[in-house]
């Protein structure tokens, strides 16, 4: 690694800028294809190929498709040896109304920003840095980045980048933990008006669960969340149901506090069987999201880089709100990372059809192609300098013990 002057820095992020535009209809293009043709979590084979393609044609990529995953890859670039940097792809689709959280966009910020910094880099032979690309499947489920990190695919990254699409540009929002629970009511059958007493009512022991939790909000600390739906209630209204099966996601700001919620939700649950008299089965899933970590020096970097590219943050010391949660906070343990949103061009709001059409329209290129140089960027100022890559290293070890010893 070596110190670059300002003019010099300036002159090799105008090159990066410069990288993103030449491949601007490609990128757009790659965009399109994935958002015309949605796909669900770990069925995403299409968007996968699109993205394999994509890197092959562009030569000098070290390609892996089904990268431990079926519809994983990774895509590596430089030498081994120095410092690796890892820009992440999303590309799974949510039913019905397909790319309504902009996964096509993240994509595409993900190829935007590689190729950008590997332009960059081509200019610098004597700075040893890889530049990889891993495409992450099933966000909006089970979180493909956790099976990942299961099989160690970020272990050798030393920073890791990413970028959401939303209603504005901010270097970081409080992503929560995340736990969901499946509940199965067991009863019994019964001709409802001619002997209903002979029945045992697992519809009843989920109207109660569901009314249990809504009690217990008002308990709940401020910034945890509880929300479900009913996915079975029954088949007929002459019949007693005799199974039943609720949804829920059980959020907490931090993961620690996880298993807290968790355990006030299954005692709501259980005793919402144990009015009925129906027996319950609790399934909790596989994989538990973690909020997402920041990192201070990146996020100051990525402020910089997209106020000079001309985007508009929020001024706070603590961002008050809470987002939603993303398999990326798991990642955000293990290696220094950034997850920033980004501006589209439109108002509507996530998980709408308005958003899906606003994620393949033309006026959310701009904003997609600026953000991902904002991205570039970022991971250029770290690997040119050796002491914004120690603080952000420091940041990252600052913030998890802070993690763990937070209220002990």
């Amino acid at each position: 690694m070596m110190g670059v002057p300002p003019e010099g820095l300036a002159s090799l992020k105008a090159l990066l800028s410069r990288a993103v535009e030449a491949a601007a209809g490609s990128l757009s293009a790659l965009s399109q294809q994935i958002w015309s043709q949605p796909e669900l979590a770990y069925q995403e084979s299409r968007a996968h190929d699109a993205l394999c393609n994509f890197f092959q044609a562009a030569g000098g990529w070290q390609v892996k498709p089904h990268y431990h995953l079926d519809t994983a890859f990774r895509a590596d670039w430089g030498p081994d040896g120095g410092l690796t940097v890892g820009f992440l792809c999303e590309y799974d689709a949510l039913p019905e109304i397909g790319h309504a959280c902009g996964h096509n966009l993240i994509a595409e910020v993900g190829a935007a920003s590689s190729l950008a910094l590997r332009a960059v880099l081509e200019t610098l032979p004597d700075l040893k840095v890889k530049v990889s690309v891993i495409g992450t499947p099933a966000e909006e489920d089970a979180g493909g980045k956790i099976d990942l990190i299961q099989f160690g695919a970020f272990n050798d990254l030393d920073m890791v980048l990413m970028a959401h699409p939303s209603q504005e540009d901010a270097s970081y929002l409080p992503d929560m933990a995340l736990n969901e629970v499946t509940v199965r009511y067991f009863g019994k059958a019964t001709h409802a008006a001619d002997y209903p007493w002979e029945g045992v009512n697992a519809l009843d022991a989920a109207v109660l669960a569901y009314t249990n939790l809504s009690v217990l909000r008002q308990q709940l600390k401020p910034d945890w969340k509880l929300h479900g739906i009913f996915k079975h209630g029954g088949v007929k209204p002459n019949i007693i149901p005799s199974y039943s099966e609720l949804l829920f996601y059980l959020r907490t700001s931090k993961y620690k506090d996880l298993c807290i919620l968790c355990e006030k939700a299954t005692q709501c649950f259980k005793a919402a069987g144990l009015a009925t008299g129906c027996q319950v089965e609790l399934e909790f899933a596989k994989n538990v999201f973690y909020n997402v970590l920041p990192n201070e020096t990146l996020r100051h970097l990525y402020e910089v880089n997209g106020r000079s590219l001309g985007m508009e943050f929020k001024t706070f010391e603590t961002p008050n709100t809470s987002s939603g949660s993303t398999d990326f906070g798991n990642v955000s343990f293990i290696v220094p990372g950034i997850h920033p949103y980004f501006h589209i061009g439109t108002s509507a709001l996530n998980h709408s059809e308005e958003y899906t059409e606003a994620a393949g329209s033309k006026e959310a290129q701009y904003y997609t192609l600026r953000t991902a140089k904002a991205l570039a960027m970022t991971a250029l100022d770290v690997v040119l300098n050796p002491d914004l890559l120690q603080q952000m290293k420091g940041d990252f070890k600052k913030i998890k013990f802070q993690e763990q010893t937070d209220g002990v």
